[in-house]
C-alpha cells in the first residue's frame, strides 16, 4: 500500500484528478476545483475560461480528442510568460485528450479530508482567475493564493513556484 502523500499539486486539469489522490494538502494550480459530486461538464456554463479560450486554437480529432492546432495560439494562452525555447518545448509535449473526462458526474460529493490550496495565476489566459478566486471559497473554503504568472507558472517562474510550494509544505 502506498502511502498518502504529503502535498500533491494539480495544475489546469489535474485539479480533477487531485481530490482522488490521497493527500494531507491538495494545491490547485491554475486548475479546475471540481463541481462536487454534480456533472463535470456543469463547470463549463460557470465560465471557468478566459474568453476566446480554446475556441481558438483547439478542434477536435477522428476519435473526438482535443487537439491543438494552433501553435502561436497555445503559446500566448498557454505560455504567455514563458521563455520561448521553454513555450516551444512544452508544446512539444502536448498530446490529444479525451472527452471523456467530462462525462457524468464528479465522483467525490464533498471534498476529500485534508488542506487545500488554490494558486491563481493573475495573468493566466486559460483559466480565469475570477472564476479560480471565487471556487477557492465555494468549493474548498479557502481564499485563492494570487500569483503573478499566466497558466504554466512551473515554466515561468519556478523557483518562486517552489518556494511558495515550500511554504504551503510547512
Amino acid at each position: 500500500m502506498v502511502p498518502p502523500a504529503d502535498l500533491v499539486v494539480g495544475h489546469s486539469l489535474g485539479g480533477l484528478t487531485i481530490p482522488l489522490v490521497e493527500a494531507a494538502h491538495r494545491v490547485y494550480l491554475c486548475a479546475f476545483v471540481p463541481p462536487w459530486g454534480r456533472a463535470t461538464r456543469d463547470m463549463f456554463a460557470e465560465d471557468p475560461l478566459v474568453p476566446g479560450f480554446p475556441d481558438n486554437g483547439i478542434t477536435r480529432d477522428e476519435r473526438g480528442r482535443s487537439v491543438w492546432v494552433d501553435d502561436e495560439f497555445a503559446l500566448s494562452a498557454m505560455y504567455a510568460d514563458c521563455d520561448r525555447a521553454v513555450a516551444l518545448q512544452a508544446y512539444a509535449l502536448l498530446r490529444p485528450q479525451s472527452p471523456s473526462i467530462y462525462d457524468g458526474d464528479y465522483p467525490l460529493a464533498e471534498p476529500p479530508d485534508g488542506r487545500a490550496s488554490s494558486i491563481v495565476g493573475t495573468e493566466d489566459r486559460a483559466m480565469s482567475p475570477e472564476w479560480g478566486r471565487s471556487v477557492a471559497r465555494e468549493r474548498l473554503g479557502v481564499d485563492a493564493i494570487d500569483f503573478r504568472s499566466s497558466h504554466s507558472p512551473m515554466l515561468s517562474r519556478p523557483a518562486d513556484l517552489a518556494n511558495l510550494l515550500d511554504e504551503l509544505a510547512s
